[in-house]
């Protein structure tokens, strides 16, 4: 709207050109808000609220008349209230840059002042309370020209090349340098020690490896002669292998040539032994008959009897021959020659018979003799 304002959120409109509430107020104060201007009746100008800076480096004059060359940075700015703000726009208004210049030059009185009353040591070892005595005698008067100080640091104190604060500082610097030395006394033991912990267990674990080696050559050694054994052994194991396959060989050789034994020798043996029993109970059964004959007187009876028997003399015959173990190479031929031998057997046991007993053969003559001979006269 025309002839409203509205100054900056770090800034005081000063309004001039009426009467205002502050007694002997030459304009009036706005901050925060806007204000109604009337053109050609009032005049407006700002005031910067904003923090300012500024730097003091001042040679200063010690209780002990010791000369130190001190600097400090003052941080401060217009106070927010009306009457600080009436102050410094009466001061600074037209030139708002001279508050830097002239806080400079309070904060440096008030440091010489100050310095004077203190000793090296204190200046040196006591900054903080420097800095507060110098707040403490300058914020009067900040106030009266309308400013208020944030903070005050001082950045450093030289003795100007006297030597004095070197020299204060020498014992602690010993002390210093002492404790350094101690400390890397230590830090050197620490290491020794701690190198000799490491070479300790270097030996400790190259011993403990020797251990492990030897143990491991051992167990090598042990194998290897293990190994060495074992082609002896094992030819030994081998050869009684070899002996056992040999001797069960033999029995079953043995075996072999016993069943061979029995096959050529005992049954036949057996076969010939069963013979002469049918012959013999052949005989014995002639002799009965021969007997019962005799008694009877009854020849053609006995005949009869004789010739009723005969197959079942070779039916005994064949029974006889039946447990013999014989070999037929001939095939039908074998077992037709085989029968007929059995039938001549049966035959040649009648004639003997016959003979036995004095009965004529079928001719009517004596029967021939076993065998095939000629009868004897």
């Amino acid at each position: 709207m025309f002839g409203y304002r509205v100054p900056a959120p770090d800034e005081a409109m000063l309004i001039s050109g009426g009467r205002y509430g502050l007694k002997e107020a030459p304009f009036r104060v706005v901050t925060g808000h806007g204000a109604f201007i009337m053109p050609m009746f009032r005049k407006v100008r700002y005031l910067t609220l904003s923090m300012q800076e500024a730097e003091v480096s001042e040679t200063c004059v010690t209780h002990q008349g010791i000369s130190l060359n001190v600097r400090a940075v003052i941080a401060f700015k217009v106070g927010n209230d009306a009457e600080s703000i009436v102050n410094a726009g009466q001061r600074f208004l037209s030139d708002q840059d001279q508050m830097s210049v002239l806080t400079g030059r309070i904060f440096a009185g008030h440091l010489r002042s100050i310095i004077g009353s203190m000793t090296v040591e204190e200046i040196v070892t006591e900054r903080q309370k420097l800095a507060t005595e110098v707040l403490e005698g300058s914020k009067q008067e900040m106030a009266t020209i309308g400013l208020t100080v944030d903070s005050l640091q001082i950045q450093s104190i030289d003795d100007m090349g006297a030597g004095y604060i070197a020299a204060m500082a020498a014992p602690n610097n010993a002390a210093i340098q002492r404790q350094a030395k101690i400390a890397q006394a230590q830090a050197d033991q620490a290491a020794a020690e701690a190198q000799q912990a490491s070479a300790r267990k270097q030996a400790e674990f190259a011993r403990q490896t020797a251990v492990v080696q030897a143990q491991y050559k051992a167990e090598i050694d042990k194998a290897q002669a293990e190994a060495a054994q074992a082609g002896p052994l094992a030819q030994a194991e081998a050869q009684r292998a070899v002996i056992s396959a040999q001797a069960e060989l033999a029995q079953r050789q043995a075996e072999l040539r016993q069943q061979q034994l029995v096959s050529e020798v005992i049954r036949p043996a057996q076969a010939e032994a069963e013979k002469v029993k049918i012959m013999a109970q052949a005989e014995a059964e002639r002799t009965r008959i021969a007997a019962e004959a005799a008694a009877s007187n009854n020849r053609v009876a006995l005949d009869q009897m004789l010739i009723a028997q005969l197959p079942q003399i070779v039916k005994e015959a064949a029974a006889g021959l039946a447990g013999a173990n014989v070999s037929v190479l001939n095939g039908a031929d074998g077992l037709g020659e085989i029968a007929a031998g059995l039938v001549s057997q049966g035959l040649t046991i009648l004639e003997s018979v016959r003979r036995g007993v004095g009965v004529p053969g079928p001719n009517g003559g004596t029967p021939p003799a076993v065998g095939g001979g000629t009868p004897s006269q």
